[in-house]
């Protein structure tokens, strides 16, 4: 038995999230049946997280099992030819038996894209937000983010997760062109995590809430004292990162 990686990327307009649904399409049912047509075999992928309706991913991960040698370049080759427009394999790889798409993530970046002005160009992949931004403000409070574990503040209630602990490592806005791109990296992230930190972030940019209001709303481990969950279409997966011990096959 062997177990490959595969490196994808979509569009998540068109889908119900990432994670297989009885009654809605998803981006790893797609992936499960190309990958099921191509080796005349059932394959069952797993994916480094769980996006979803609406977000996208410009890297995400998944890995599969099969009891044959692949040619990777074929495999890349072939998926595209099956998978959907809006998703596509960019790499493959052999890892060893114990890596885990999911399990073996030590880093997880996402990015927020937001437009002050209308741009039919932009219509799904980023939040039209007209309202005047202090962008330093919002700074000072991405900043104060790492100083922080526990982050029940901003995670939807009644997850299977065990523990709301995340170690943010980086946090930052910035004027990109004409996009306003918050980018965010932590060891893990819990259900509706950068949505809602950004959805705090600009109650903080346009002075609703204050800097020194973000310290005990987070300590409130209250989902209901932060700020409205900014809408999914703004939001990128942009980098999972593994430790090399992964490609030691």
């Amino acid at each position: 038995m062997s177990r490959y990686f595969i490196e994808l990327k979509y569009d998540g307009t068109n889908y119900h999230g990432w994670q297989i649904q009885n009654n809605a399409n998803s981006v790893q049912a797609e992936v499960n049946k190309a990958l099921t047509t191509l080796f005349q075999t059932e394959i069952m992928v797993m994916g480094a997280g769980r996006t979803d309706t609406g977000v996208h991913a410009q890297q995400l991960f998944a890995h599969f099992d099969i009891y044959k040698a692949i040619d990777t370049t074929q495999l890349v080759f072939k998926l595209n030819t099956l998978l959907p427009q809006d998703i596509s394999c960019s790499s493959a790889a052999e890892v060893n038996a114990q890596a885990h798409a999911r399990f073996s993530a030590t880093a997880r970046t996402y990015e927020y894209w937001i437009t002050p002005n209308k741009n039919p160009f932009l219509i799904n992949k980023a939040y039209h937000y007209p309202k005047n931004l202090d962008i330093a403000l919002m700074n000072k409070a991405a900043k104060e983010l790492q100083n922080h574990i526990d982050f029940s503040s901003f995670s939807k209630s009644n997850t299977d997760t065990h523990t709301n602990n995340c170690r943010i490592t980086f946090a930052e806005w910035k004027q990109v062109d004409n996009k306003i791109i918050f980018t965010i990296s932590s060891d893990r992230f819990l259900r509706n995590m950068v949505r809602a930190i950004v959805g705090t972030m600009l109650e903080v940019g346009i002075g609703k809430v204050s800097e020194d209001d973000l310290t005990p709303i987070i300590n409130s481990k209250n989902r209901s004292n932060a700020g409205t969950s900014a809408p999914a279409h703004g939001l990128y997966l942009t980098q999972v990162n593994y430790p090399k011990e992964v490609y030691n096959v």
